[in-house]
């Protein structure tokens, strides 16, 4: 096991990781930009080190600056966290050469998962069922693109072949708005992912978002932690994650997990990582896999028992897994509210200062945060603050646990999105599970303001 290890993230995973590295006896190296200076997991840091100013750029995607941390504080690995450089595959290659170890897959791993064109055909090879569409990105010739579109059938989606966190996607409906599309989505996608590489899917009109979390060692042995539903979103955006997935047949889940194990294990793979599906009519449709761990695991380990942050240490550190599949049994119902420092319905960020910060108790409730009372939110980062996480033996009794845990938590001083999940957790609709990825951004548009 590693002596010390440095987590190169901020707010509450950070904070997550940290409390992994006491478990295992680690000592744990926080970095920091100049706005988390006075961050509640720095002041618990074994050691901490400022990389720069609060723009990200400067800070927490600044290479140089952490792998140099890691070499003045004699740390041997690096945990990524989620965000930042978490699925940078150059970012993990120079952590390896700098003769650290990278919490997480490979770079050849991250390569070929993270570019979404790679990572389709790889899955197609593994038997793993995707979204007909293209066979690799898009060319240039109008002509092949509408012959692409017409044999796919629209509605289509055009994607960001390097995209990702719900950027980089476009809806087309007509062969007349295909062409202007394509060019559009291409300048925005090298734009913001410096790969202006667009592939076409089909557009599914009602899925919803299904999970499946997989962990791997080193030795070849891998395992699938039951799926997570997701499809509670906003503009791509996790709002509201569960699990595990109401109303779909064991069955099917159970297949489609199998075929993720053989995946990873085809792949090479190592760590934590998530496959995504849409499902729909039955049928599941590999969409992406986030090399990484993600915001939602919490729901996970829940309903498994496994600490998935430490098994990500053990693992990283050449440890095999400590259980195999049949040691894996999935316990009743747990479900994961996003706490956002933003206005409920207008979504309109709201940094500031915390005044009063009451978080709730009691059987099936665990709250992950990094927040405390007076603690200022800066406005240079995502506007998530923390998560609210119930378990119950029954969806019915985590729902209820929730009623009562949102109830029970109190913010002032900045506005959030409490309010909205408050009225979530009543929706009938949401009460009978199965909800689509476009159910959220309907009620929020019929919603009587």
């Amino acid at each position: 096991m590693f002596k010390k290890i440095l987590i190169a993230n901020r707010g509450e995973i950070a904070l997550r990781i940290q409390r992994a590295c006491r478990e295992l006896g680690v000592k744990a190296v926080m970095v920091y930009s100049e706005a988390d200076r006075d961050a509640k997991y720095i002041k618990l840091a074994d050691e901490s080190v400022c990389i720069g100013p609060a723009a990200s750029s400067h800070s927490y995607l600044n290479m140089p600056a952490i792998i140099s941390a890691a070499e003045v504080t004699d740390a041997e690995a690096i945990h990524p966290g989620y965000g930042f450089l978490s699925e940078n595959a150059d970012f993990a290659e120079r952590v390896e050469k700098s003769g650290f170890k990278f919490i997480g897959p490979s770079p050849e791993s991250i390569r070929i998962m993270g570019d979404k064109v790679s990572a389709k055909q790889t899955m197609i090879k593994a038997g793993v069922p995707c979204v007909p569409g293209s066979e690799g990105t898009l060319p240039d010739d109008p002509v092949v693109i509408k012959r692409t579109a017409k044999q796919v059938g629209y509605p289509v989606i055009i994607k960001a072949a390097g995209g990702g966190g719900g950027r980089g996607m476009r809806v087309v409906h007509t062969e007349a708005a295909l062409i202007h599309a394509v060019q559009t989505t291409k300048a925005e996608a090298g734009a913001a992912f410096g790969n202006p590489e667009v592939y076409m899917e089909k557009f599914l009109q009602n899925p919803r978002h299904i999970e499946i979390q997989i962990l791997a060692d080193q030795h070849k042995n891998a395992v699938w932690l039951g799926e997570r539903d997701c499809s509670m979103q906003r503009r791509h955006q996790k709002v509201i994650e569960e699990a595990p997935a109401p109303g779909i047949p064991r069955k099917l889940i159970e297949r489609i997990g199998e075929r993720c194990v053989a995946a990873v294990k085809k792949i090479g793979y190592r760590g934590a990582g998530t496959f995504e599906f849409l499902f729909e009519n039955g049928e599941f449709y590999f969409i992406e896999m986030n090399t990484r761990v993600q915001v939602e695991h919490p729901v996970t380990e829940w309903i498994t028992g496994v600490d998935i942050v430490r098994t990500q240490i053990m693992v990283a550190a050449g440890e095999r897994l400590p259980f195999v599949q049949r040691d894996i049994q999935l316990k009743g119902h747990s479900i994961e509210c996003r706490i956002n420092a933003e206005d409920p319905y207008k979504f309109t960020p709201s940094p500031g200062r915390i005044t009063t910060w009451h978080t709730p108790g009691g059987p099936g409730v665990r709250v992950d945060s990094h927040i405390y009372a007076n603690y200022f939110v800066p406005p240079n980062y995502d506007s998530m603050i923390g998560k609210i996480i119930v378990h119950g033996d029954t969806r019915e009794q985590a729902l209820a646990r929730m009623r009562t845990a949102l109830a029970e938590t109190v913010v002032e001083g900045i506005n959030t999105n409490i309010a909205l999940h408050r009225e979530l957790m009543v929706d009938a609709k949401f009460m009978d599970g199965g909800t689509n990825i476009h159910y959220l951004e309907e009620w929020l548009s019929k919603r009587v303001r």
